[in-house]
């Protein structure tokens, strides 16, 4: 207390610390370094959104300051409407996020909630190899060490399309080590089983592949024709509790993951990576995504960042905005008709004069990602103002039990299923005013035009279960 008023007001340095478990995309780098502090003038405060029709219906306005933007949520809520009544159909989100949902975090609440309302079993898509695999506890997930991971935050030009979840992996020539991924399903509700086991690679010259499939004691051999962008697997019919790959030949084969899931209900698929700011989303094959959403049918898109984001020596974001709405534009391209959902930074707390309080930079983001979100006609999340606005994380931290660790940034279990569950009622909160939306509607067919639900210029599938024990798509 004697040298307080020597001591400089953060006490500790703000530059990203890099180490062996944590990245920083080099496209945040490039976008800092380049236009950082360009400034724009906002337009959109103090204003009122006014939303368009959207089959048939429309949301009342919304203030700025509070926009949620359920209007553009409506042909995610008519798919869920239509598998909530008539028990058919099913329904996909991708969870897009950085280390907030790292090991599952989060998303595992949001799927578990979602399954229990809707139905759906399964864990949905898996990565072969996962930095966050130890972490995970809705999976058990092993793989060998020789397998090449090549990953859209740190590699701009992969000599194969990354998948949907960012990556390619490749098998490395080894005449003395099998190449191997093992699965194992955990006892929790709906996820409890491996449903369906099917892996997606891509294309290459290399026609001699195959993939040793063991569960138990019995040894199925599957062969691998990668012809086309996408090309599938199935590996068993059914669900089994575990299974184990081993990849014979493959070499020069990408790979993207498995898939593990019944086709039916809901389905939310965890694209985490540490140290993700959104941006290398930018760098997706719009060709191969539409392969992907072909064979998997996404109906809504999650996008949760931020967290490395945060403290790059401005305030101003007006160059995150900018390049965040070419994101969702680009992604638009890559799953069309899918809906849009910005979820925003949560608070981090930061020493200033001794003392936890919130970060001077958590507002001026979430600024920064509502109005793109909005630019954009995407749903959006202030998940800021949804834990309690300024010094909730220092309050997360103290609570007893505690919500959320001592580095004032990410979230625990406890903190993490809390989260899930804000994320989950304000969907939900759209989605029953949807409801009365359609019913206002529907009892006044003079004065409308039917509904008609907004049709996805791709094949929706009953399941991505192909007929045979291969399938392409591109």
């Amino acid at each position: 207390m004697v040298f307080k008023h020597l001591l400089p007001k953060k006490i500790f340095s703000e530059n990203t610390a890099m180490t062996k478990n944590v990245v920083v995309d080099s496209l945040l780098l490039e976008a800092v370094k380049a236009d950082g502090h360009t400034t724009e003038k906002d337009t959109l405060s103090n204003t009122k959104i006014v939303f368009q029709e959207t089959g048939g219906v429309k949301f009342p306005a919304e203030d700025y300051e509070n926009y949620k933007g359920f209007q553009h949520l409506v042909t995610f809520y008519e798919k869920l409407l239509q598998l909530e009544q008539a028990g058919q159909g099913n329904v996909r989100i991708a969870y897009f996020g950085d280390s907030m949902t790292d090991g599952d975090m989060i998303v595992k609440d949001l799927r578990s909630s979602m399954q229990e309302r809707f139905g759906g079993e399964g864990v949905g898509f898996v990565n072969i190899t996962s930095e966050s695999a130890p972490s995970r506890t809705t999976l058990e997930h092993k793989f060998s060490s020789n397998w090449k991971t090549l990953s859209y935050l740190n590699v701009k030009r992969p000599r194969r399309p990354f998948g949907v979840n960012g990556h390619v992996f490749f098998t490395r020539k080894d005449t003395v080590n099998p190449v191997w991924v093992k699965y194992k399903a955990l006892q929790w509700r709906h996820i409890s089983q491996l449903n369906a086991p099917t892996l997606f690679y891509g294309k290459s010259g290399n026609s001699k592949g195959r993939v040793a499939f063991i569960t138990g004691k019995d040894t199925v051999y599957k062969s691998l024709a990668p012809s086309a962008t996408l090309n599938t697997v199935r590996l068993t019919p059914g669900a089994v509790k575990s299974l184990k790959a081993n990849f014979i030949a493959a070499d020069t084969i990408p790979f993207y993951g498995f898939n593990f899931d019944d086709g039916r209900g809901v389905h939310v698929d965890n694209f985490s990576n540490r140290g993700n700011s959104g941006l290398p989303i930018a760098t997706f094959s719009p060709k191969v995504m539409r392969a992907f959403h072909e064979k998997l049918g996404y109906d809504l898109i999650v996008l949760h960042y931020g967290t490395n984001v945060l403290n790059y020596g401005s305030y101003n974001y007006t160059w995150y905005e900018k390049r965040m709405a070419k994101v969702v534009e680009h992604l638009r391209q890559c799953f069309p008709g899918a809906d849009i959902l910005v979820v925003s930074t949560a608070d981090k707390g930061t020493k200033y004069d001794l003392k936890m309080k919130t970060d001077s930079a958590v507002v001026p983001l979430t600024k920064a990602q509502k109005r793109y979100a909005i630019k954009t006609n995407a749903a959006y999340v202030n998940l800021y103002m949804l834990m309690g606005g300024n010094g909730s994380m220092v309050k997360w931290v103290e609570e007893v039990p505690p919500l959320a660790n001592k580095d004032y940034t990410h979230f625990n279990f406890r903190g993490s299923k809390k989260i899930a569950g804000l994320i989950y009622n304000q969907l939900n909160e759209g989605y029953e005013l949807y409801k009365k939306l359609r019913e206002v509607k529907d009892t006044h067919p003079p004065a409308e035009k039917p509904f008609v639900p907004l049709k996805k210029p791709v094949a929706k599938r009953d399941s991505i279960i192909p007929k045979t024990d291969s399938t392409n798509a591109g």
